[in-house]
């Protein structure tokens, strides 16, 4: 890539008529969306948002759209990096990157050569909540007290070499059964299987999309979901971005007409409702708030979060976690925190605030 004058975004920072002097805490943001996944469009979507809510915050924008190849543009040109001189001189990236190539830590490792301050979880809890079979595996590992939907992780090598053992291990799960792409989001990929002949078929499709496929049970009552907001616990006295705890937001229900909550629900207006306060006890609220916040830390995750359940009476369990959920209009996450009293343009400062902070402490640190 070509090295570009580090003064040169200002030619393409999106402004709001504010005077060039701008005020000490306005920001300039590398809004990061597109990317090589199938969830490209879903990206651009959240970007656009995003950028919206930065900009009526009083805040400046730095657009980085990665397209399908791969290759970073900013105003049409060609983005040129180089390690440890930052982004485009801006004081902290938001990539808002759903799915593989930017959700999976890929582009955090790129940011974190950069020196780059950045909006959401770092490199390892990137990789590990992107890996559906590995988040499940560790979060059974750390913590005995986060119940989990039953899965069955299949890698296509051992699909291929023992069919039969694999499908004796899914029947035990019942029926019917979700085959997932275990590195994909937003539904894409999945299949809702009730007949135990069609399970070969709906792991070949998901083996389509991934060579290692998930298998989970279907879990009784309702969908909830709950945000996450803040830092880890440890060394977050005194904060000023967030407090002093990762907080959750009320949870919220979701509502759709279909048999199971599909890409057309998630992206569709009108396709789904979301519900908030969810209709749970007042003990299951209070589960999944504490859930919500025991999983984010065990995991590692920083900035933000979704994590998803199910809900059927007393009994709370952790389905998946979402290390950057949609910000489009439809989008559950800023619709929860906004239902717990933070506003969407606040929402979007204090994570960037909070990308900064972290990267503060880190560079603080001796390495």
């Amino acid at each position: 890539m070509r090295m570009s004058d580090p003064s040169s975004p200002a030619s393409v920072t999106m402004r709001t008529g504010k005077p060039s002097a701008a005020p000490a805490d306005t920001l300039t943001v590398a809004v990061i969306s597109g990317g090589r996944s199938s969830e490209h469009d879903v990206s651009l979507a959240s970007g656009a948002a995003i950028r919206d809510g930065l900009l009526a915050a009083g805040h400046e924008v730095v657009p980085v759209e990665i397209e399908r190849d791969g290759a970073w543009r900013c105003a049409g040109e060609p983005v040129d990096v180089h390690p440890g001189r930052g982004l485009l001189g801006v004081d902290v990236a938001f990539p808002a990157l759903h799915g593989p190539f930017g959700e999976d830590g890929s582009v955090q490792g790129l940011l974190e050569t950069l020196a780059v301050a950045y909006v959401g979880a770092g490199v390892a809890a990137s990789a590990v909540c992107m890996d559906k079979v590995l988040f499940k595996r560790l979060l059974s590992a750390t913590s005995t007290s986060v119940p989990q939907v039953d899965y069955v992780g299949v890698r296509e090598t051992r699909w291929r070499a023992e069919p039969e053992r694999v499908l004796g291990e899914i029947a035990e799960l019942g029926l019917p059964v979700f085959v997932k792409p275990a590195h994909l989001g937003s539904s894409v990929g999945i299949v809702r299987v009730a007949e135990s002949a069609l399970v070969s078929d709906a792991l070949e499709r998901a083996f389509a999309h991934d060579e290692l496929t998930i298998v989970e049970a279907t879990a009784g009552g309702i969908e909830v979901e709950c945000g996450v907001l803040g830092l880890p616990l440890a060394g977050r006295a005194g904060s000023a971005a967030n407090g002093p705890a990762a907080l959750a937001s009320e949870p919220g229900e979701i509502v759709f007409p279909g048999e199971w909550y599909d890409y057309e629900a998630k992206y569709t207006p009108g396709g789904m409702e979301l519900v908030v306060p969810a209709r749970i006890s007042a003990t299951a609220r209070a589960r999944v708030r504490e859930l919500a916040v025991e999983t984010f830390a065990e995991v590692g995750c920083e900035g933000l979060a979704r994590v998803d359940f199910f809900v059927d009476g007393e009994t709370v369990l952790v389905n998946e976690l979402n290390t950057m959920p949609g910000f489009t209009p439809t989008s559950v996450y800023a619709k929860l925190m906004a239902a717990s009293g933070i506003p969407y343009t606040e929402l979007l400062d204090r994570l960037c605030r909070l990308g900064i902070e972290r990267h503060e402490q880190q560079r603080a640190r001796r390495h």
